[in-house]
């Protein structure tokens, strides 16, 4: 093996004078001992993290010579080099990135914890993939998983050469090299324990790289050994006068002679010919053994190649990478955007939403941006908007400026351009995704929130990200409905988009809301998610179309004229009942109307046009972090609305009429009022007083005295206030 890839240490008397012996800090040293004595299969990771380290070291280095040109005098070239060596039982791994001091190699190899450590450790114990080791920051350890000694030698620009050597026995040393090879860059050997020896086999290691590390920005080096097949005279000089002699003697016999006057037998010309110049040579073929460099990460960047270039597999591979996702993407979008801005990029929707995609302390977007291939970072919260966050790939841009800082990234015109294209492109995919009906429904299972917070957050891609909604509604059965479709089947007359906000689909299903809708044939749209209160006001119309919520006042119900002159007629007669209800109920509600909404329900508590309704009620009082004194101003204001044509309500009118003070009647009312706020999605403030009620009337139903009753006739008439008492609410006020 030459030199220049010699991994074993010579080192004089002299210098093993000078090696300084350091202690692990204490976690480290405890995940040592935890990679070394536990026995895992993928073992093979150890390649992957230390080539990943390399990387990042060279990226550091070119990033540093962008504004500084100088730090590459000593050594140009960006590369990685691996260097398997059977006889010594080692594989190198050598890059020429930044190199470390001898503090860094301190700091970054042993003495001072990194936060990732006992993380990890915690990871593991709770049931981890070794695998997950990189994303803890402390992959250079996982040498240890098929070494016994690991030697690393180390050359940056601001210092000498420096080794640090480990066997994981709890120490580690740091010696000057005597025998400094580097000219910048680090160098780790991996002495192999027995059962890792295959790990210097050149075909494993391509396949480990091309498995791991196919798409590293740098080239990637094996020092490869080739045996060829040549022929070479094996004549020696002793005995080449013998084989003369001994071929002239064969000549000599096989020579024929050509057939003259003396009578001998012709020969034909072309054989005699043949036969006078048979010329014999001794050659043998003998194997041949070479080395050289072989690259072994052939393929340029994904991005930069053309998309019918590139295979499904490719794609799933390098989601992969950029993902860290054991599953394979959902959709990709492979584009290169030219003209006034100038950027290229992959694009990749995952199958499933991830854990953390709405956790606030995670970074907010997961695309890797690259200028000129040049990586620059992967945290850039301007280069795609919230509600894109689980989009992931990379993004290499030809105008931003190399140089860039961060501060100055954040606010760069170029970068808000390519972030409108970003989200252009993504509006593509999803118009792809749904092309086909089954991945569609994988993707808006997966991601309808992010969806509708981007119509919440993104109002010039609002009216596009509609198209992208789906619903339950009272026509839809177990499928689900878009915008487009519902418009496309609306009646003649049709004016506005019907649509109930609830809990659940089960809780709107048989509201007292959709019974005139019902009855009419017009069907609504079922919104059972707490975003969509949020994004139904910002969208507010879809194609020309009015969204209008059924729990609302006002509610258009395409009445004709001969229908909206006897409602006004009815509306006259029960007006004294109107009225009559709003006193008992007081405060309770704002108004008492007569409603057409209704079939089968006598009553229902709407709300406000721009007020609340009873679901978003619902939602912000179960904000932890709400501001209390905000509620008392958005609080729907009730009104409730009468079913004319409902026994229960006629009745009531009729009672009424006769008597005025009708006990029995004012107790229906509070009971119709409790029960309609149930129905309509609001929640009881005083449950007690509702069960109280309740009880009574039961009690009534099975003629039951007071007298019968245990309870005691004072104690019951001060606990229990009569409903006669009960004339300014009986409840209390709602927020």
């Amino acid at each position: 093996m030459p030199a220049e890839v010699d991994t074993e240490m010579k080192v004089t008397e002299k210098a093993a004078e000078n090696v300084e012996t350091f202690e692990f800090n204490a976690d480290i040293a405890q995940l040592m001992s935890l990679i070394i004595n536990a026995v895992y299969s993928n073992k093979e990771i150890f390649l992957r993290e230390l080539i990943s380290n390399s990387s990042d070291a060279l990226d550091k280095i070119r990033y540093e010579s962008l504004t500084n040109p100088e730090c590459l005098a000593e050594e140009s070239e960006l590369k990685i080099e691996l260097i398997p060596n059977k006889e010594e039982k080692t594989i190198t791994i050598r890059d020429t990135g930044c190199g470390m001091t001898k503090e860094d190699l301190k700091a970054n190899l042993g003495t001072i914890a990194r936060s990732g450590t006992k993380a990890f450790m915690e990871a593991i114990s709770a049931g981890a993939d070794i695998s997950m080791i990189g994303q803890f920051g402390v992959g250079f350890y996982s040498s240890y998983l098929v070494s016994e000694k690991v030697v690393v030698r180390s050359k940056h620009n601001d210092d000498e050469h420096w080794i640090w050597t480990s066997t994981a026995g709890g120490t580690f040393d740091i010696m000057k090299d005597p025998n400094p090879t580097l000219k910048r860059g680090t160098e780790i050997v991996l002495h192999l324990r027995e059962d890792a020896i295959d790990y210097t086999e050149e075909k494993k290691i391509k396949d480990l790289v091309k498995k791991h590390s196919e798409f590293i920005g740098f080239p990637i080096s094996l020092y490869v050994t080739k045996e060829e097949e040549k022929e070479v005279d094996c004549s020696s000089s002793e005995d080449e006068d013998k084989d003369k002699d001994q071929d002239k003697n064969d000549d000599e016999e096989d020579k024929p002679t050509p057939e003259g006057e003396d009578g001998a037998k012709e020969v034909d010309e072309e054989e005699f010919k043949k036969s006078t110049d048979k010329a014999k040579k001794k050659t043998k073929k003998v194997k041949e053994v070479t080395h050289e460099w072989e690259k072994v990460n052939t393929q340029k960047p994904l991005w930069m190649r053309k998309p019918d270039e590139v295979k499904d597999e490719e794609y799933t591979t390098f989601y992969k990478s950029v993902s860290n996702d054991w599953e394979e993407h959902l959709a990709v979008k492979h584009f290169k955007v030219e003209g006034q801005l100038e950027f290229s990029g992959l694009l990749f929707v995952p199958k499933r939403a991830p854990m953390e995609m709405f956790d606030t302390q995670k970074k907010k977007n997961n695309i890797k941006l690259y200028v000129r291939r040049v990586f620059i970072m992967d945290n850039c919260e301007e280069l795609c908007p919230t509600w894109l966050s689980f989009i992931k790939g990379v993004v290499d841009s030809e105008d931003l400026p190399l140089n860039i800082s961060r501060e100055n990234l954040q606010q760069s015109k170029i970068l808000k351009l390519i972030q409108k294209n970003l989200v252009k492109k993504c509006i593509e995919l999803f118009k792809e995704i749904a092309e086909n009906e089954e991945d569609y429904k994988t993707f808006y299972g997966a991601f309808a929130k992010m969806i509708k917070l981007g119509i919440h957050e993104d109002g010039k891609n609002r009216k596009k990200l509609a198209d992208f909604l789906r619903y339950h509604s009272t026509k839809s059965g177990e499928d689900q409905v878009s915008l487009k479709t519902y418009v496309e089947r609306m009646k003649e007359n049709q004016k506005v988009i019907y649509y109930i906000t609830g809990e659940s689909k089960d809780a709107v299903e048989n509201s007292p809301f959709l019974e005139a809708l019902k009855k009419r044939d017009l069907e609504v749209l079922f919104m059972v998610d707490p975003i969509d209160e949020y994004a139904i006001q910002q969208l507010k119309d879809y194609n020309g179309k009015t969204l209008a919520c059924a729990t609302k006042e006002g509610l258009d119900l395409g009445l004709t004229e001969e229908e909206k002159k006897k409602a006004e007629e009815e509306k006259a007669s029960f007006e004294d009942l109107c009225a009559k209800v709003k006193d008992i109920l007081g405060a309770k509600v704002e108004k008492v109307a007569i409603s057409d909404r209704m079939v089968g329900s006598p009553c229902s508590l709407v709300t406000g046009e721009f007020g609340w309704s009873a679901n978003m009620e619902r939602i912000m009082r179960a904000q932890a972090l709400r501001e209390s004194s905000m509620s008392q101003y958005m609080t729907a204001k009730k009104t409730m609305e009468l079913n004319p044509k409902h026994a229960i309500v006629k009745a009531l009118k009729d009672k009424f009429s006769a008597d005025a003070t009708d006990s029995a009647a004012k107790d229906l009312v509070w009971l119709l009022y409790e029960t309609a706020l149930l129905t309509s999605g609001f929640s009881l403030d005083n449950p007690g007083s509702f069960s109280n009620r309740i009880q009574r009337l039961i009690k009534l139903g099975l003629s039951i005295d007071a007298d019968d009753e245990d309870v005691d006739e004072e104690e019951e008439e001060e606990e229990m206030p009569s409903l006669e008492d009960e004339d300014d609410g009986g409840m209390e006020d709602v927020d």
